[in-house]
């Protein structure tokens, strides 16, 4: 038998790269690189998006 995928909807806002890491330029005095992460506010850095059935509304 064929085993079908999960069908999970991707963020249309990230395209389903949720986090990003941006480099600021400076380094520790370690020598590594100083280093921001930012998450998708759409999706909280979770890379897809809950079915409009499941989405909380309210209280």
């Amino acid at each position: 038998m064929p085993q079908h995928a999960r069908n999970i909807r991707v963020c249309r806002d990230c395209d389903g790269f949720a986090t990003a890491s941006i480099t600021t330029g400076t380094r520790h005095a370690d020598g590594t690189r100083a280093t921001l992460r930012v998450a998708c506010p759409a999706c909280k850095g979770t890379g897809h998006t809950a079915p409009a059935g499941v989405v909380r509304v309210g209280r």
